[in-house]
Formats: structure tokens, sequence, C-alpha cells
């Protein structure tokens, strides 16, 4: 094994926990948002909660660490894999630390996924891309959000129907105790998501490099992965947060009792199904449709079509960065 392989493989997984690092106080800020608009949790508790309950989903499930690691491409078979994943990661921190820095709740899914397919495609052509594993993948993106929206929207009119003669004030401190529990599931789910993409990425890495011969997801990866992004939720994305939290509803605490249920519930199903989604998508989602429960025309819809938009450029933008962060590679490689 050469000095080379060696250091791109310790240069693959410090990026990988940057990545993770950066996701816990970018998309982590979205389970914990409508908990801190409606002031059933303090900041500082809200944060530290998340980062608990980010660390215990991070350590409990792994299937969507494997659809990342081999469904996109086969790392058994490309020479530059190494070169890839780095490549990969360079471009999803980048544009995930320019959505944090706007304040957008951009999907890092979308990032790393639209990342990978780049590198892929610059190191090998398209015929390397596993085109059926990466519509499953793109399917459940798609479809995540939809099914938040559709889910937000009943569970919030039921809501209504059922509360409708409940008095407001007693109602709303009920709802406000039961969004403490609301938001923990929702850190827990992100957890069990969120954090195996990375998880999927090293262990893409390692096989590219020699280090191992199958998908299993090694202990000290899954580990290592958990406390990353623990670490990062510990930070808080205070601007993420203003943003989810206050400006596509004014959130009450039925609303976001409803929201981070119905979140947690899609999320799980999809981790359960071994699928990787957009925890921003379904969250700002589902409070998109709770919120269009409510009252309709109080929905801020030009931010909801801001987060929208930056939704469907995240996959080009990436795919196009991870390109050209790939051919710098290749130029230095060239040179040096």
């Amino acid at each position: 094994m050469s000095e080379t392989t060696l250091a791109l493989t310790v240069l693959v997984v410090a990026l990988a926990l940057s990545f993770d690092f950066i996701n816990g106080f970018h998309d982590t800020a979205n389970s914990i948002a409508t908990s801190i608009s409606t002031k059933a949790l303090p900041p500082r508790i809200a944060i530290v909660l998340a980062s608990v309950m980010n660390l215990l989903g991070a350590l409990t499930f792994t299937g969507v660490a494997k659809t990342i690691g081999g469904k996109i491409a086969d790392p058994f078979s490309l020479g530059n894999g190494l070169y890839i994943v780095t490549a990969a990661l360079m471009a999803a921190i980048a544009w995930n630390l320019i959505t944090w820095y706007y304040g957008i709740p951009s999907s890092s899914s979308h990032a790393l996924i639209g990342s990978m397919a780049g590198g892929v495609v610059a190191a090998a052509g398209f015929k390397a891309v596993n085109f059926l594993g990466f519509l499953t993948i793109m399917e459940a993106l798609v479809f995540s959000p939809i099914i938040a929206f559709i889910v937000g929207y009943m569970v919030m009119s039921l809501i209504k129907l059922l509360f409708r003669r409940a008095n407001p004030v007693k109602a709303n401190r009920r709802f406000r105790t039961l969004q403490v529990f609301t938001a923990a599931w929702q850190a827990f789910s992100h957890g069990t998501n969120d954090a195996q993409k990375s998880m999927g990425i090293i262990t893409f890495a390692l096989i590219a490099g020699g280090f191992q011969q199958s998908l299993d997801i090694p202990s000290w990866v899954k580990v290592s992965c958990a406390f990353a992004m623990a670490l990062g939720t510990s930070v808080g994305g205070w601007r993420i947060i203003k943003t989810v939290g206050t400006r596509i509803i004014k959130i009450e605490p039925p609303n976001g009792f409803a929201a981070d249920l119905t979140s947690t519930v899609v999320i799980l199903a999809a981790t359960l199904l071994k699928l990787p989604v957009s925890t921003t998508h379904v969250i700002s989602s589902a409070i998109m449709g709770v919120g269009a429960a409510k009252r309709f025309y109080q929905v801020k819809w030009g931010t909801a079509q801001k987060i929208v938009t930056a939704w469907l450029v995240t996959l080009p933008v990436t795919f196009f960065l991870a390109i050209g962060a790939y051919f710098l590679i290749a130029l230095a490689r060239s040179l040096f």
C-alpha cells in the first residue's frame, strides 16, 4: 500500500467528518427550530437534547450508509475512488457553507449525492454511474417532501378538529410539553438518516483504498461520524433556525408538534427502508403542510419558494462543483 493511498484515505476521513460536523449545525438546526420558536425548549437545552439524540440515532442504524456506499457507483471497480470521494466532499462542504452563510436550509443529502455523481462522472464517465441505484435514491429524495407536506396537512387538520373547542392557553401548554418529546425524536430520526451518509462515504473510500472488501460499516466509522454530527449540533445553526422557525409560518405549539411528529415519522420510515432522504426537505415541507392546513394564506410562500429553489439547484450545482474539484485534483497530481 502506497503512502499516497494512506494519505488520501486519511484526508477523505477528515473531510467526511468535517462534512458531518457541518451537517450537524446546518441540518440539525431544522430539527429543533420549531421547539425553539414556540419556546417549548430554551435554545441551549434544545441543542444539548438534539446533540444527544443525534448521537444515539447515528449509532442505531447502518442501512442508509450501505445504500450511499454502494448504490451510486461500484466502489470495487473504480480505480480513482479516493480522488472521487475527495472531490465530492470538497464540493458538498463548499455548498453547505455557502447556504449556511445565507441562512438557506438547503439539503446536505442533495449536496453529497450530487457531488458523488459529479465526481464519478469526472473520473470514469456516465457509464460508471449506477443509474438504477441513483434513481432509487432520487425517488426517495423527491417523494419524501411531498409525502411530508401531505401528512403534515392531515395531522394539523386532525388536531384542529379534535381541539376546536379546547381552551387555547391550556392547549398550547400541553403541546409545548409534547414538543419536548417530538423534538427529541426528530433529532434521533435525523441521526438515523443523515449521519449514515458520511459513514457510507468513508466506507466507499476504505474499499477504494483497499482497506476492506465489503460494505459493512466499521465500528470506528459509526462512532466517529456520530460524534462529529453531535459536536456540530452542539454548535447550533442559528441562521437556519431563524429561517425554518420564523420565516415559513408563524409557528405555535400545535403547529410545531404537528410538524415535528410528521417529519419524524417520514424520516424514520425512510431509514427503515434504507433510503437516504433530505431531513431539510422533509422538515420544511412538513411545516408548509401544517401551515397550509391552519391558514393557507399565512404561509410565507415567498420564503418557501426560495427554499424550493435551493432544493432544485443543489444537485446540479454540486454535480458541477465536484467535476471542477476533481479536475483541480487531477491538475495538482500532474504538477506534483
